[in-house]
């Protein structure tokens, strides 16, 4: 239960229902909290952390983007991180680091660059009922009538609660219209993503996805082009067409909780083979690295056992 959680706070250890802020806090009024979700796996050598230093670049990367503050050096937020876990005896499920501003504001501007920094760890089944995402069957996705937030109006790089508006209001279009997901086009026409997914296609083999500069620079998104180039299949990273959604042999998502998820339904048509060659063998590989039986990807796996 939730309930019965640890959560990091600011270099202390407190229960779950202790983790609170004030409702009128600038990072709840102005949407001006950061955050990054993880993923836990189990593996032989104990629970470990999915691609962890590449979460925490990525967190202060966004810090340094919108001109914020953390007043923590990587290698003890790593250490938080991983202790999080360890209080928590949590052996899969998923982490979410959030940075916010605790102080009441009613300005837009921040009140100061330094942010409080919380850490949570959930297993789902325990904690949430189990995954919204259907691993096993697929899932169906519509194409959005809301365009991808524009480079030039924010950092689409930047995880930033405000942000992810943008991919709420896809979301909930694609559910209305009797979707699971939905898929955005950037503002200039072109294939962007999905409210917290990357897209992939694949056309006689060849696995394409969305060039980076409208999209988040997405971990899971660089893992699949790293797996996939490392085991022989062609990548192609560009700016993509809509028309290829009803011309591609394969369409697949991929996030921190669904690295490979397979679509079986888009708009109209619909994909006799879920998942597709290409899919199915990025899931498997995927799996193996993510159980730690692939020892050439073992540097992406940060064992929490023994720290």
């Amino acid at each position: 239960m939730l309930e019965d959680r640890t959560v990091y706070l600011n270099g202390e250890f407190v229960a779950w229902n202790s983790a609170k802020v004030h409702i009128m806090c600038h990072s709840f009024g102005r949407g001006s909290a950061i955050f990054e979700v993880l993923s836990l796996h189990e593996t032989p050598a104990g629970p470990a952390v999915f691609r962890l230093d590449d979460h925490l670049h990525r967190l202060y990367r966004t810090a340094a983007l919108l001109d914020m503050d953390l007043p923590a050096e990587k290698k003890m937020l790593q250490e938080a991180v991983l202790e999080t876990v360890r209080r928590n005896g949590t052996r899969k499920g998923f982490l979410k680091i959030i940075c916010f501003y605790p102080q009441i504001s009613f300005e837009i501007v921040p009140p100061q660059r330094k942010l409080d920094i919380s850490i949570f760890v959930v297993d789902p089944a325990e904690d949430l009922g189990g995954l919204e995402f259907p691993l096993e069957k697929g899932t169906t996705a519509c194409l959005s009538r809301w365009r991808k937030l524009d480079p030039e109006t924010v950092p689409v790089e930047a995880k930033a609660a405000a942000n992810y508006l943008n991919g709420m209001v896809a979301r909930m279009e694609g559910k209305k219209l009797g979707f699971d997901l939905a898929l955005m086009l950037d503002t200039q026409g072109f294939i962007a993503e999905g409210g917290t997914e990357s897209v992939f296609l694949v056309k006689d083999g060849l696995l394409m996805t969305p060039s980076l500069g409208t999209v988040l620079q997405s971990i899971s998104r660089a893992s699949l082009l790293e797996v996939a180039r490392a085991t022989g299949i062609p990548t192609l990273e560009a700016r993509l067409k809509p028309e290829l959604l009803s011309e591609v042999d394969e369409i697949f998502f991929s996030c921190t909780p669904a690295k490979t998820l397979p679509v079986r339904k888009m708009g109209d048509r619909i994909f006799e083979q879920v998942p597709g060659p290409v899919c199915g063998k990025l899931i498997q590989l995927m799996n193996d690295i993510l159980a730690g039986r692939d020892e050439r990807f073992s540097h992406w796996l940060f064992p929490t056992k023994g720290q």
